[in-house]
Parts: C-alpha cells; sequence; structure tokens
C-alpha cells in the first residue's frame, strides 16, 4: 500500500479510501453512502472465490458481481447475436498498466469463461517508458546530460511520450517538444509510428504469447473464435490490432465502443437488466450488412464492415478517375457482394465545385457513420477546395428483413469464387488504365523532355495502342490484361533512361503514386 497514490485507512475493520474535500480528509464512501446502496461491479476473470468474497463485503449491497470479459461482450452486444448459435469470443483488454486475455464461450445468454491469460505489470506505461529510454538515450548522446535522476525533467518527459503514443494510433509522425528539458535545453525530435513500434517490438510479441498460452488453454484453433473485442485504451494502438488480424486470418476486431468505458457500459447494461428495467436500456445493435461506395467498374469499396456496432464512424480516402473532373457522384450501398450491381443501392448525391486537376491528384474524404437510432450519415469533402456535402439515409429506409439479410450473405457465400474473379478483372483493367495514363502523361511533362526523341515517341505509341486495345476489349480477361506487356517493356527502360540523366526524380517515374480508389 505504499506504493498507492492514495491513503488507505480502517474504518470498522475494514479499508477505506481517503479522500481529501473542502470539509477535509473523510472516506471516500461517506459522502453518498445513504444514496449509493446497489452495485453491479466487474471484477477479472481470474478472481478466485476469496477475491470474490472480499469484493462484495467492500461496503456496498453487491447485487451481482460480473467477469469484465463478459461485460465488454455484453456491452458490444455479443449476447443479442440474431442467430442464436453459439459463440466463442476471445475479449483482449489491454490497459494502462495491466494485460489480460479472456476466451468465452456464449450460448443462449450464457456466458462461460474457458481460459484467462495475461500479466498484471504489462500495459501502456511500459510502452511510454520504452520511448521514454529512447529520448532519455538521444539526450545523453546529442547533449552530454544524462537526465535519467532528474525527476522534474523525467515527469514532463513522460507527459510528452504518452501524449505522442495516442498521437501516433492516428498519425505516423509526430514531434517530441518539451521546453527546458533540462540544462536550459529544449527537446523537439520526431517519432515515427515505426519507430514506436520498434521500440515496442518485444512487448508487442509478448502480448501476443499471452493470446496464443488462452487459445491453447481454451482448446480452440484460431478458425473457432467469432468474434476478437477490444477493451483497454491501449488497443487503440494500430499495431497491437494489426497482430490481431494477422494472427485471427484478417478478423477485424470489435472496436465500435470506447475501449476505456466497455466493461463500465457492460455493467451499467447488467444492472438496468437486474433492476427490471432493460427495456430502458440501450442495447446494440449491429450494422446487418457492410456498407460501401461504388468505384471505377462498379467495384464495391466496403467502409463499414458488416456486423460492426452502432453508433460507428469510418473514414475513406477516394480520388478522381478523369483529368479535370470537377464532380464525383457518392452512390451508397449494402451488401456483401464484390460488385455494386449485386447490391442494395441506398442512396446517392453529387459532389460538385472539386478544382481541376489531373486524374488521381484530388482527395475525395468520404465518411458513412451509422448513430444510435440507426441513421446512416453520409458525407463527403474535398480536401483541396473545402467543397463538401452530406445526406442522411434512415433506418426505415434502411429496414430489410432478416430473411433477406440471410439471403444476401448467403448469395455472398455462394458466388464468392465468381465475384473474385470479377473483381480480378476489374482491378486488372484499372491498374492497365492508370499505367497508360500515367505513361502518357510522363511522357509529355518534364522527364518526358529529357528523353531520347525516339525513347519519346515509343512509349506515346506503346500508349496510344494499349489505350486502343482497352477500348476494343471491354470484356477481357485478368490474363489477358496481365499479358499486356509491351507498354511496360516500352516504358521502363526508357524512364530509367531519362532518370539516370536527371540530377532528382524516383525511380517510379512511370507509375502512379495513388492508393486511393477511383470514383
Amino acid at each position: 500500500m505504499k506504493l498507492l497514490p492514495f491513503k488507505v485507512m480502517d474504518k470498522n475493520g475494514k479499508p477505506h479510501v481517503e479522500v481529501e474535500v473542502k470539509a477535509g480528509d473523510v472516506p471516500a464512501l461517506s459522502q453518498d453512502e445513504d444514496k449509493v446502496r446497489d452495485a453491479v461491479i466487474t471484477i477479472p476473470a481470474y478472481f478466485n472465490d476469496a477475491q470474490r468474497q472480499a469484493t462484495k463485503d467492500a461496503g456496498l449491497n453487491v447485487v451481482r458481481l460480473i467477469n469484465e470479459p463478459t461485460a465488454a461482450a455484453i456491452a458490444y452486444g455479443l449476447d443479442k447475436v440474431a442467430d442464436g448459435k453459439e459463440r466463442n469470443v476471445l475479449v483482449f483488454d489491454l490497459g494502462g498498466g495491466t494485460f489480460d486475455v479472456s476466451v468465452l464461450a456464449l450460448d443462449g445468454g450464457v456466458f462461460e469463461v474457458l481460459a484467462t491469460n495475461g500479466d498484471t505489470h504489462l500495459g501502456g506505461e511500459d510502452f511510454d517508458q520504452r520511448v521514454m529510454d529512447h529520448f532519455i538515450r538521444l539526450v545523453k548522446r546529442k547533449h552530454g546530460v544524462d537526465i535519467s535522476g532528474d525527476a522534474r525533467a523525467l515527469g514532463k518527459l513522460r507527459r510528452e511520450c504518452e501524449r505522442a503514443k495516442r498521437a501516433l494510433s492516428t498519425q505516423l509522425q509526430v514531434r517530441v517538444e518539451v521546453e527546458s528539458l533540462a540544462d536550459g535545453f529544449d527537446l523537439s525530435e520526431p517519432l515515427t509510428r515505426a519507430r514506436f513500434e520498434e521500440l515496442n517490438a518485444d512487448l508487442f510479441r509478448k502480448v501476443m504469447a499471452h493470446v496464443k498460452k488462452a487459445m491453447a488453454d481454451a482448446g480452440l484453433a484460431k478458425g473457432d473464435v467469432d468474434e476478437v473485442v477490444l477493451v483497454g485504451g491501449s488497443t487503440r494502438i494500430p499495431k497491437v490490432q494489426q497482430l490481431l488480424r494477422d494472427y485471427f486470418g484478417g478478423k477485424e476486431p470489435h472496436k465500435g465502443v470506447n475501449p476505456d468505458e466497455a466493461v463500465a457500459y457492460g455493467a451499467a447494461v447488467q444492472g438496468g437488466i437486474v433492476r427490471g428495467d432493460a427495456r430502458e436500456v440501450v442495447v446494440l445493435d449491429v450494422t446487418p450488412l457492410t456498407l460501401g461506395i461504388e468505384t471505377a467498374g462498379g467495384v464495391m469499396a466496403s467502409v463499414i464492415p458488416r456486423n460492426m456496432p452502432i453508433p460507428t464512424k469510418r473514414t475513406k480516402m477516394f480520388t478522381t478517375y478523369e483529368d479535370r473532373q470537377t464532380t464525383v457522384t457518392i452512390t451508397v450501398f449494402e451488401g456483401e457482394r464484390s460488385m455494386t450491381k449485386d447490391n442494395r443501392l441506398l442512396g446517392k448525391f453529387d459532389l460538385t465545385g472539386i478544382a481541376p486537376a489531373p486524374r488521381g491528384t484530388p482527395q475525395i474524404e468520404v465518411t458513412l457513420e451509422v448513430d444510435v437510432n440507426g441513421i446512416l450519415h453520409v458525407g463527403a469533402a474535398d480536401k483541396g477546395t473545402g467543397r463538401s456535402k452530406k445526406i442522411g439515409i434512415s433506418s426505415a429506409g434502411r429496414s430489410i428483413s432478416q430473411e433477406e439479410i440471410e439471403r444476401m450473405v448467403q448469395e455472398a457465400e455462394d458466388f464468392a469464387e465468381e465475384d473474385r474473379k470479377v473483381r480480378d478483372k476489374v482491378d486488372a483493367r484499372n491498374q492497365l488504365e492508370s499505367y497508360v495514363y500515367s505513361a502518357r502523361t510522363t511522357a509529355d511533362g518534364e522527364l518526358g523532355a529529357k528523353m531520347d526523341g525516339g525513347d519519346r515517341e515509343k512509349v506515346r505509341e506503346a500508349a496510344r495502342e494499349a489505350s486502343e486495345w482497352l477500348e476494343a476489349n471491354p470484356d477481357a480477361d485478368k490474363d489477358d490484361y496481365a499479358e499486356k506487356k509491351e507498354l511496360e517493356d516500352v516504358c521502363s527502360p526508357a524512364f530509367a533512361d531519362a532518370y539516370r540523366s536527371t540530377d532528382g526524380g524516383h525511380d517510379d517515374a512511370g507509375e502512379e503514386d495513388n492508393d486511393h480508389d477511383e470514383l
């Protein structure tokens, strides 16, 4: 108890926490113990009977003890799955100082803990410490000052490292800045997400080792896990989510509930059930089908996956398909097929006023949000001009029967191979079209001006022939597009020679640097 940041006092033979208020030091419960009588308390799944009894004897009327992973599963609505089948759920709880992983079996509203594992001394603070150690070494190397024994400097650095860690969950690079860190100098250094992941690589491996141990103890294979639930603020770290996706074969973890609040939310739902007013408790629903946007070639670009707990919000970047395109049509579909023609149209609108630019240059940010009332909000914004537009699609307009949902899901499974071939063909055509466009614009640009005249004409001719072939073969197969190597065979050496004759540029001068789907 010496290390606790608060004072523990004895009251009637039981421990109480002492807090400072205006009236002076008082036991924490004294102010409200006449108001708070009943409680639902969450506890780690590995608590034994003695620990559970001690929790119940803490001073409140504990109407229900609930395992933390169970509370998290309730928060995500996993106890309300429509099909009623038994499901295996892995709850991944990575907080600031502790880590727990639990494997649950859900059947008919009954939660059974199959296995638990974890580390009571592993969490976000350890990730912060690794970043701190990195900057302590950097300061010593650059400035010749060892701040490892300076409590004031370490306090400043710790706060900034934690801020940087949080920022790297949404950014690829941040700057760690501490004014007057020590001896009159300021710290201002970049920290990339890649460097952060490298500094904590062994801790991430340690986390996954506990996941593997829990799975082994539960006697389950990776494919036996139906849902992965994230709890705790440190699960926002992209590398943690990536490792879980990779381990479970691409399965997307549930993250529609604030991971800091998931356990408390589940306990609140359970409290409503215990009191008998569960009808007044908002039970989380999920998106019954994938929500996406139509892109070039009629391809369905998924934005919000199926079975994502609501409310939820997702954003994806798109770009233009043609030169000087000033309008894009945002067409929203729901369904599980690769092509939009096989899915259900929900609505569409035009975003106008886009600044004329070469194909693939504008950045169109599309956001899909489903609120707690089931209303779908769709917004699009041009990052260049700031022009934006939004529409709302009511839950009534999206109403669909359970039979229709099951039919669409089953069709997606039945036609999975056929859909894959169609999408591969469209992707191959789009890639060839992009290469033709890039080759033509490069030959006519600055790099083209440095090319040998004969080479430049060869590139233009090859691009023209490829463009004519595309127009004459709209239904070509994927292999047909892949065999059109003549253009690349002509362009690659010509661009390489021109590049070597310049003082700058980049090796992929003839390729388009654009990862955004085209609208």
